[in-house]
């Protein structure tokens, strides 16, 4: 049996060394990984930090707990032949974050948002709002807890963000009460405890 040997110039070895441990995310200035924190796990869940509007930030003493990416529908209704908001209706999928673990959720009327995986349900109330940053799309919310059910993700959650909404806007068109229409939409939704 023939072996080969292969020749790489050092300065080729160097490089390829290189891309590697930045792809891998290695460094080699210090072996020590940087400690994964609640925050940079939702970060890297979400390809970047989510910008939040200074009112959209919870009260201190909660802690960021989950994180979720939403596609859906905001579902509008026709009454007095203008569109009212009946419901969202949108799947969810995320980490919780202590422990970091794969969590799914549906989002729908109340607002409630229960997960399929532990049975736990939060409804939340009295949203704060801020435009989005996308035009044309429903605004970011800080919504307060009413009540939770279940020891899992969603149990004992105090306050839920609705941040970098895409779509979801009532249409523009003028409508015949009793008529709905579904328009799709885009979100991330952030959950938090007590510290």
């Amino acid at each position: 049996m023939k072996t080969k040997t292969v020749r790489i110039s050092a300065g080729v070895g160097a490089a390829a060394l290189a891309l590697v441990g930045v792809s891998a995310g290695a460094s080699f200035a210090d072996d020590q990984p940087a400690p994964v924190t609640a925050a940079s796990a939702a970060d890297r869940f979400l390809g970047g930090a989510a910008p939040v509007p200074a009112n959209l930030v919870p009260p201190p003493g909660n802690t960021l707990t989950s994180v979720f990416k939403a596609k859906g529908v905001q579902v509008y209704g026709c009454t007095d032949t203008k569109w009212t908001l009946i419901e969202p209706a949108a799947s969810l999928t995320g980490i919780s974050l202590n422990p970091v673990k794969v969590a799914s959720a549906l989002h729908f009327r109340g607002p409630s948002w229960q997960s399929p995986d532990d049975g736990s349900l939060v409804e939340g109330t009295g949203p704060v709002s801020a435009p989005s940053a996308t035009p044309n799309s429903i605004p970011q919310l800080l919504v307060t807890a009413k009540a939770s059910r279940g020891p899992g993700v969603f149990g004992d959650v105090t306050f839920i963000q609705r941040l970098s909404t895409v779509g979801g806007v009532a249409p523009a068109t003028a409508c015949t009460t009793g008529a709905t229409a579904s328009v799709s939409y885009q979100a991330v939704y952030r959950f938090f405890k007590k510290s």
